[in-house]
């Protein structure tokens, strides 16, 4: 088993066996479906966390990876006090979350890439000040800290404009300066790049970074864009309908669970697919560009196969894109790999 990596200090979030399920109505399709539940109704238990259990250290930069329903958000949800769990406890800075103590409350913040607290009218600083006299942030420390954060964000010049008028980058990093403006040591992020352009991710990425470093805070992230969770963390959290199926180090789930490389090749004129399945399974083929990803073991023949008996204008050899190896990991589309690994959690 991987040693997944550990910060110094006891844990600031504890999750054991936390479950959650959800009863949710069973109708049949059309007219008379909807007669038959008028009349005697069908439930069915949709099981969204199953006993997931896993610890963060203080300072931590945690990647929660899964496919679409695998229970990212739900997770994320229980961890902030936002959804009771069915079965389990969990810990957040000593806090029960579902109790929503206000010390709790100070000490967290949530943001999702799709929800918005900012006032769309109003200009970005106005909902800023809302923001500092809810967490009663003395008077005093309010607007340096504001400047302080829209210098590490580089939105200064646009705090005066309405929220309506922002970019939607610049609105994300408002977002993010209005949910980091009582400096919480714990940070939950769901999708917190979704929809940004490239220059934005980057910026938001080099943002974090920082704020972990200047405040130590802990960050929990989940996103889609894998470039978020390689630039920030080395470990990961890996679920696949709703089991935790892998907690350890980034690089170690690679290198274990996907020893493929990818081989392209650019072919001096197009060449039938039949032909080119004959080298290896494809992975991509589009023009005179096929790729396929193989065994380690097997990279030699390979490429001695397609120099054989393709018309190779150029040939690469690389490592696959992380992105890729995860998602084919949970379609089971390597060999061997029909399921997503059943690597047990670090203790």
């Amino acid at each position: 088993m991987s040693q997944r990596p550990t910060a110094a200090g006891d844990p600031v979030i504890v999750v054991d066996r936390l479950t959650k399920h959800y009863r949710v109505a069973d109708k049949d399709p059309g007219v008379l479906g909807t007669l038959r539940h008028f009349v005697r109704r069908k439930h069915r238990v949709i099981e969204a966390v199953k006993s997931v259990s896993f610890d963060i250290a203080p300072g931590e930069i945690v990647g929660f990876l899964g496919p679409n329903g695998a229970g990212k958000t739900t997770t994320l949800k229980m961890l902030t006090g936002l959804v009771h769990p069915t079965a389990g406890s969990v810990r957040v800075a000593g806090h029960d979350p579902f109790r929503r103590a206000a010390r709790f409350l100070e000490d967290i913040t949530l943001v999702m890439g799709q929800k918005q607290q900012l006032i769309w009218d109003l200009p970005t600083l106005d909902s800023l000040r809302i923001n500092a006299a809810v967490y009663r942030i003395p008077p005093a420390e309010v607007r340096p800290r504001i400047d302080r954060l829209a210098e590490m964000l580089s939105i200064g010049d646009v705090l005066a404009q309405p929220v309506r008028k922002l970019s939607l980058g610049q609105r994300m990093k408002a977002e993010l300066l209005a949910a980091l403006l009582h400096r919480p040591s714990i940070v939950f992020l769901d999708e917190p790049t979704l929809g940004l352009d490239v220059n934005a991710q980057t910026a938001v990425r080099a943002f974090l970074r920082e704020y972990n470093a200047e405040v130590g805070a802990t960050i929990l992230l989940t996103s889609h864009y894998m470039a978020d969770i390689t630039a920030l963390c080395e470990r990961v959290l890996l679920v696949h309908d709703g089991a935790l199926v892998y907690d350890g180090a980034l690089a170690d789930l690679v290198e274990r669970f996907a020893p493929y490389r990818e081989v392209e090749v650019e072919l001096e004129h197009p060449v039938e697919r039949e032909v080119l399945a004959a080298v290896a399974e494809i992975d991509t083929f589009e023009g005179r560009v096929v790729r396929w990803l193989v065994p380690r073991d097997a990279l030699t023949q390979v490429v001695a196969r397609a120099l054989e008996t393709l018309p190779v204008h150029d040939l690469r050899v690389s490592d696959p894109p992380i992105e890729q190896i995860i998602g084919r990991l949970f379609d089971g589309r390597f060999e061997g790999s029909a399921a997503p690994p059943t690597h047990p959690p670090a203790a």
